[in-house]
């Protein structure tokens, strides 16, 4: 069992950077495949990004693609999505999930647990 906890969402001017942290609890973290997701309102759940358990695999949507950086920090349970440049079709509730597994995962149907979000707006 898997906890996910996201944290620094928040109000921000087209071009401002962010940065989202994912708290996870439980001891098998570092073997499980983690992904961004954003779901804006009105919209499907969206694949941003996603990285493997030892985090030198990544894959990006091609709409986050140069702009937004996954990376995990196995010690401490944590994966962050770093978001520059961000635009006003960023805003979205971003959540992060989690599957045990070695293959990198961009489905939002192959992930197994997932946050409460974190709501990211982007004025223009």
């Amino acid at each position: 069992q898997v906890q996910l906890v996201e944290s620094g969402g928040g109000l921000v001017q087209a071009g401002d950077s962010l940065r989202l942290s994912c708290a996870a609890s439980g001891r098998t973290f570092s073997r499980h495949t983690m992904g961004w997701f954003r779901q804006a309102p009105g919209k499907e759940r969206e694949f941003v990004a996603a990285i493997s358990w030892s985090g030198e695999i990544t894959y990006y949507a091609d709409s986050v693609k140069g702009r937004f950086t996954i990376s995990r920090d196995n010690a401490k349970n944590t994966v962050y999505l770093q978001m520059n440049k961000l635009k006003p079709e960023d805003t979205a509730v971003y959540y992060c999930a989690a599957k045990e597994t070695i293959v990198l995962v961009r489905s939002v149907h192959e992930y197994d647990y997932w946050g409460q979000g974190t709501q990211v707006t982007v004025s223009s």
